[in-house]
């Protein structure tokens, strides 16, 4: 399962990338907005910060201007994938998008039948929201399974499934025994993912007993 960081914050980016995690990026004018400054700075570094897939999103909720704007976020990189909501307006600009070459991330996906018809009108990601789901009583996890079953159904289906409004580690752990292709995490779910309390305590055992051994013996070395 690939893993996406949800975020504009490029100290973030920059952490989790040196480490090797991450295989893309997802924002959006939320995040932008909370990061300040100039977005198209923002968006110019990540793309060259990131060599995989980058979701940048558009505002208009117009096709004319879903197009114009899908165009020029596309001038950022070839990495770029340009993410448009699950409106009319947003498949009829997928279906274009996708048929000039420029992959489309469709979001804002919360039933199986909007996943179907946004992999029909040709997106390369769709995004179901399982935490936002989850606040209100349903189940988010299980339209993960849904959708997976459906995509299964029809191989010609290359549509891929970007898990996202991810809240908990336990949510990525659901989602990869489903079999999603891709997880989007906020930087602070993907540092939960790293840490355990019994690695702690091992590895400050290690180091205890490394330091007995040294007092013996003050010239060793590993």
């Amino acid at each position: 399962m690939k893993i996406f960081l949800d975020t504009a914050n490029l100290e973030s980016i920059k952490k989790f990338n040196d480490m090797g995690l991450l295989d893309g990026i997802t924002t959006n004018p939320s995040l932008m907005s909370k990061e300040g400054g100039n977005p198209k700075d923002a968006m110019a570094e990540i793309t060259k910060i990131i060599k995989g897939d980058v979701s940048l999103e558009v505002v208009s909720t117009e096709y004319s201007g879903m197009m114009e704007e899908g165009k020029r976020l596309r001038e950022y990189g070839d990495n770029v994938v340009v993410k448009v909501p699950m409106t009319p307006d947003g498949l009829k600009a997928c279906k274009s998008l996708s048929s000039e070459g420029i992959p489309v991330n469709v979001t804002l996906i919360f039933s199986p039948n909007q996943a179907l018809l946004a992999a029909k009108s040709g997106a390369r990601y769709v995004s179901p929201f399982i935490g936002r789901l989850d606040d209100i009583g349903q189940n988010g996890i299980n339209l993960i399974q849904e959708i997976k079953e459906i995509f299964k159904n029809y191989p010609h289906l290359k549509t891929q499934i970007l898990v996202a409004s991810v809240r908990h580690p336990i949510h990525v752990v659901d989602a990869a025994k489903i079999g999603a292709d891709v997880v989007t995490l906020p930087p602070a779910v993907l540092d939960k993912m790293l840490h355990h309390p019994l690695t702690k305590i091992g590895l400050d055992n290690f180091l205890a007993d490394w330091e007995k051994l040294k007092a013996g013996n003050p010239n060793i070395k590993i």
